[in-house]
């Protein structure tokens, strides 16, 4: 009886095999570098995010918490507006608001480069500076009037940044609207404290006991 022999691949099956093989590979790399493009895309991201959450985070050690008992009963002390809102509003609305904010500077950020770009970034970056002062102006240093001007700078930078991102993304200067709204808002909660909280002087006192 003679061996049997074990079967073999048509030549046409192998030719073809190796044909796609090459196709695979270009599929491997596409997707390789369409992976690779998006990685480059988002970094930038995660760099506003980072840099809208340290100011954040920066921002909450001042806040009147019981962490700040001294801080939490000045705060309790003052009068404010019947339109000032609680914290378990204030906080949502800042969480997503600093998300716009982030997504706003890294939409222009990845625009081609422009004098409108690199106007509306300098803006960006001096909103965010003087976002971050407000909280150790009012809660640390317990000074409602000069918080107070450094909201309506923070206003014209927010209005500085959207005029100028107007020009480069649209998309971004819109998701400015409601931050540019809220801290409008709080800029008006801001002023209704220092108008109800004047501190007495020594001729409020002499005033006071003259007409005694």
């Amino acid at each position: 009886m003679s061996p049997t022999l074990p079967k073999t691949r048509p030549v046409t099956a192998v030719v073809r095999r190796n044909r796609k093989a090459p196709r695979v590979v270009k599929r491997s790399t596409r997707a390789l570098a369409a992976v690779r493009g998006s990685a480059a895309q988002y970094a930038p991201l995660v760099g506003f995010l980072a840099v809208t959450t340290a100011a954040a985070a920066y921002g909450s050690q001042f806040n009147p918490t019981p962490r700040n008992p001294d801080t939490e009963l000045w705060y309790a002390a003052q009068k404010t507006s019947r339109f000032n809102p609680p914290p378990a509003v204030r906080g949502p609305v800042w969480a997503a608001l600093y998300g716009m904010i982030a997504v706003a500077g890294w939409r222009v950020y990845r625009a081609p480069r422009s004098r409108a770009r690199s106007e509306a970034l300098v803006w960006w970056a001096a909103q965010m500076s003087l976002n971050a002062a407000w909280t150790p102006l009012f809660f640390g240093e317990r000074k409602p009037r000069a918080a107070l001007a450094d909201l309506v700078a923070l206003t014209g930078a927010i209005g500085g940044f959207t005029a100028s991102a107007r020009k480069v993304d649209r998309g971004a200067a819109a998701l400015m609207i409601p931050y540019l709204g809220w801290v409008t808002f709080a800029g008006y909660l801001n002023a209704e404290i220092v108008r109800l909280n004047r501190p007495v002087t020594e001729r409020h006192v002499i005033a006071a006991l003259e007409g005694v």
